[in-house]
C-alpha cells in the first residue's frame, strides 16, 4: 500500500473520529433523547465547542470528496510522486490542526493555516494528476 493509500486511510479514521465527537457535543447540549427523536422540534444555534466542532466537521466533508477522488485517481493513473507524497501529509495534518484549533477556539489560525495547508495539499495532487 502506498503512503498516499495510507494517508486516505488515516483521513478516513479522523472523519469517523471527527463524526462520534461531533454527534456526543450536540447530544451533550441538546440530549440524547433529542439525537434520536425525529427532530422536529426548533432548537437554538450551537454555541461553544459544539458549535466549532460541527463547523469544522462540515468543513472536513466539503474538502475529503476531493482529497479522496484525487487520492484514488492519481493511484489508478499511475501518477503517485514527490507530489502527491506531500499532497497527502499536508492534506492531513491540516486536517487534524483544523479541528483542534477549531475545538481550542483558535479561529484565524485554524482558517489561515490549517485550512490552507489542507488545501495546498489537495492541489499538489491535482498538479500530479494533470501533469
Amino acid at each position: 500500500m502506498t503512503i498516499e493509500l495510507r494517508f486516505l486511510a488515516a483521513s478516513i479514521i479522523l472523519g469517523l473520529i471527527h463524526l462520534i465527537a461531533d454527534s456526543h457535543l450536540i447530544s451533550f447540549q441538546y440530549s440524547y433523547r433529542w439525537t434520536a427523536s425525529n427532530r422536529e422540534e426548533p432548537r437554538p444555534p450551537l454555541r461553544g465547542v459544539a458549535n466549532r466542532v460541527d463547523q469544522a466537521y462540515t468543513n472536513f466533508m466539503e474538502t475529503f470528496p476531493f482529497f479522496a477522488a484525487l487520492v484514488l485517481a492519481t493511484h489508478l493513473a499511475d501518477r503517485d510522486g514527490v507530489l502527491t507524497l506531500w499532497g497527502a501529509q499536508l492534506y492531513f495534518w491540516g486536517r487534524l490542526g483544523y479541528v483542534l484549533a477549531a475545538a481550542a477556539g483558535f479561529g484565524l489560525v485554524r482558517s489561515i493555516v490549517f485550512f490552507n495547508t489542507a488545501t495546498v495539499g489537495i492541489v499538489l495532487f491535482l498538479v500530479a494528476l494533470l501533469r
